[in-house]
């Protein structure tokens, strides 16, 4: 049996003793989030996608939503105490997180960046985040991905 290689995020909560569990598959090409999860027959409820914007300042921000929600950049803006957010472009992923589309974690980025956490997690007992790489998923509870992060919850999707 090969020994899981751990990703960035893996060995950044081994290091602060923080239980998690991993869950891999194979995945040829990128899939969203729903795909993934329809695919593995988990509940799209328990898992979040990581979402990366770029306020007027000139800062990026992290936000991690439910995987069939919208971000409302205008809640978003607020949370962060920003005019306005964008957006970061696909090309810009790998070089401001250190992660690529479909694999990007809110765990171990380049930089600690303000991240922000949709309410709907407070409720739940663990969530599914992506492990750092495409094929590759973390399931840990929400106040330990809080933690982690040093994240705040806000209410940041679209109704």
């Amino acid at each position: 049996m090969a020994k899981e290689v751990k990703t960035n995020a893996m060995r950044i909560l081994d290091k602060n003793n923080i239980h998690y569990d991993t869950v891999t598959y194979v995945c040829e090409e990128f899939k969203d989030g729903m795909q993934v999860a329809n695919m593995l027959g988990q509940d799209p409820n328990m898992s979040y996608k990581t979402l990366v914007t770029k306020g007027k300042s000139g800062e990026y921000f992290v936000f991690v939503i439910p995987i069939a929600k919208e971000l409302d950049l205008k809640k978003a803006a607020k949370a962060v105490g920003e005019k306005s957010l964008d957006m970061i472009h696909v090309k810009e992923i790998n070089a401001v997180t250190g992660y690529i589309r479909g694999g990007c974690t809110p765990i171990g980025m380049k930089k600690l960046y303000k991240t922000v956490v949709d309410t709907s997690m407070e409720s739940l007992e663990k969530v599914i985040i992506s492990g750092g790489r495409i094929g590759s998923q973390i399931i840990l509870a929400p106040k330990d991905l809080i933690s982690v992060t040093r994240a705040k919850y806000e209410n940041i999707t679209c109704i």
